[in-house]
């Protein structure tokens, strides 16, 4: 069985958790990891880009000479997408980007970010913080004590509420609940930030 410290606030060692081997004592599967990410990538894609095509472009409602006679070629609008100011062929239109994966693929994924950071050893867990917390600096100096560098996410279940409060104020820190976070918010932190109630609740989310 494979073992994670559990820290104190300060940032000494207090406890140690047991981790499933099935998941953390095997080699990363990118290809899930791949696949999960590609997917809430698009799914931020905004879509907006649009074009018009001929019949929205305004003008154009006069043919622009007789149709013979003229030695010109044969024209039957202004707004032809031949002309300057013409409409667009093929243009794009606002549309969605976003599709979906099965559901055992979003778990899988999910199981391979969080052994991802802890063969990375960037998955840290810390004692729940019963403590009420009254300024953002003394959440700060937790942090600092901890030793945590770059981009952090933090799954905070079993504290006090003042600790969201404490730490909204962070510049690279993101705190969510255990329901909502995926594979994405994961692997875009460098640092993944659990308390021991997140850690049995995602496990349990995993399985």
């Amino acid at each position: 069985m494979l073992k994670l410290s559990v820290l104190s606030k300060s940032g000494k060692e207090v406890d140690t958790v047991e981790l499933p081997k099935e998941i953390f004592g095997v080699p990363v599967n990118t290809d899930v990891l791949h696949q999960a990410m590609v997917m809430h990538q698009a799914a931020l894609r905004q879509g907006n880009a649009s074009t018009k095509e001929r019949g929205a472009v305004s003008g154009g409602g006069k043919k622009p000479w007789r149709q013979k006679g003229t030695g010109r070629a044969r024209a039957g609008s202004s707004r032809s997408p031949l002309w300057y100011g013409g409409g667009v062929v093929f243009g794009p239109h606002p549309r969605d980007f976003g599709y979906t994966i099965p559901k055992k693929i979003k778990r899988a994924a999910l199981r391979e970010s969080l052994n991802a950071k802890f063969q990375n050893k960037n998955l840290i867990c810390l004692e729940d913080l019963k403590g009420k917390l009254g300024k953002t600096k003394e959440f700060a100096q937790i942090l600092t004590a901890l030793k945590l560098q770059g981009k952090i996410l933090a799954l905070l279940d079993g504290c006090d509420d003042s600790v969201k409060l404490a730490s909204r104020n962070l510049p690279r820190f993101e705190m969510l609940r255990c329901e909502d976070v995926n594979a994405y918010d994961v692997l875009r932190n460098k640092n993944l930030l659990l308390t021991k109630t997140s850690l049995s609740k995602i496990l349990e989310r995993v399985k």
